[in-house]
């Protein structure tokens, strides 16, 4: 029993502090700069939607006002059988974008697959609709092509979260530490998945997605660095998102990410074999993390089991973390003491860990939320 508790709080504190440990250690050892220059290749932006009436217009705005060249510009915005408005927006401004209207939803790999078949920039710069970047995120992007070996750029996510709630600052939290993770990343080689929201590569690496793929952020990233290139983080190229603040929207949203990365390695087995320069990386970033859960469960029986006063104390600093959670879920207002925030966020998102395991089980995989 005492093995089996070591053994779990060593990989638990891997997960969350000793990789970042590891990669601090490789980025100074065997730092890998960027060479970036200013550049002026074509560029296609690639935009998949599923009813997005709602977003659309400001959306197709934020890319008309980017202070890159218009005439290298190529906007493709691929309708996934959408059933509002999309269709008609995307009609109004055919001056500006290559509208794909698929009748019906396949989703959104399969949008992504048919718009890159109309692409014709030497990068492919991915978005989404529902996120505004600044005016220079593209040319910021691709200065990082400048170097040779660079193949995929991520651009960065800053999550604009309501400063009045102690829940959504906790996940903000959580989401500095991801970009944490891949500056270090990237710092020492490559980094293991890109924001999905503003991210760019090389048109010759593009790899055709699976139809049920709900991860292209990784998939291709993955695809990317499989060919010898690397993939590199760009803080400079920011996109701007907001924190759902609809109860359980942020958790759907988490689960769907989660099962993804449960998804993934059967879609594509050699990214757990030495086909993958990144195994390492990839293991420890995102398989680890999807067995916290179980390692912390572990944990729990094993100190409940355990005598002596010492598992006697970790025992109950469990059963109080776990209860703040379990405080802040049922008295919301709870979360604004930060111990309570943290330990309700901690929780939710090792339970969407779980719930996910159970929908790539029952495959009840959402490519859409």
């Amino acid at each position: 029993m005492k093995l089996l508790f070591w053994l779990n709080l060593a990989l638990i504190t891997y997960a969350y502090i000793g990789y970042a440990i590891w990669l601090w250690i490789q980025a100074r050892l065997q730092n890998r700069p960027i060479h970036q220059r200013p550049i002026l290749p074509t560029v296609s932006i690639i935009i998949a939607v599923r009813n997005e009436e709602a977003n659309l217009p400001a959306k197709i705005d934020n890319i008309q006002h980017l202070d890159y060249p218009h005439n290298l510009l190529q906007l493709i915005i691929a309708s996934d059988g959408s059933t509002d408005r999309t269709a008609d927006i995307l009609r109004q401004h055919t001056s500006f974008i290559t509208a794909v209207l698929l009748d019906q939803s396949n989703g959104k790999a399969v949008a992504l697959n048919e718009a890159v078949k109309h692409s014709t920039g030497d990068i492919l710069v991915f978005q989404d609709a529902r996120q505004l970047v600044q005016s220079d995120a593209i040319s910021e992007l691709l200065c990082c092509f400048a170097d040779p070996e660079v193949g995929a750029v991520s651009g960065e996510l800053i999550l604009d979260a309501d400063i009045s709630s102690q829940s959504n600052n906790s996940l903000g939290v959580y989401w500095k530490i991801e970009k944490i993770l891949r500056k270090l990343e990237s710092a020492s080689g490559s980094v293991v998945g890109v924001t999905g929201a503003l991210y760019a590569m090389r048109r010759e690496l593009y790899t055709i997605i699976p139809p049920e793929t709900i991860l292209d952020d990784v998939f291709l990233p993955m695809h990317v660095a499989r060919m010898g290139r690397r993939v590199v983080f760009q803080p400079t190229a920011i996109a701007h998102d907001r924190l759902f603040k609809k109860e359980g929207k942020e958790f759907s949203r988490k689960v769907r990410t989660l099962t993804g990365n449960y998804q993934l390695p059967q879609l594509a087995p050699w990214l757990l074999t030495m086909d993958n320069p990144l195994l390492f990386r990839y293991i420890s970033h995102k398989i680890i993390r999807l067995a916290v859960p179980l390692f912390l469960a572990l944990m729990l029986i094993s100190t409940a089991i355990l005598p002596g006063t010492f598992y006697r104390d970790i025992l109950w600093f469990q059963l109080l973390f776990y209860s703040f959670a379990i405080v802040g879920l049922v008295i919301p207002s709870a979360k604004y003491f930060m111990p309570v925030a943290i330990a309700n966020t901690f929780v939710m998102l090792n339970v969407a860990a779980a719930y996910a395991l159970f929908n790539f089980i029952t495959r009840r995989n959402r490519v859409w939320i």
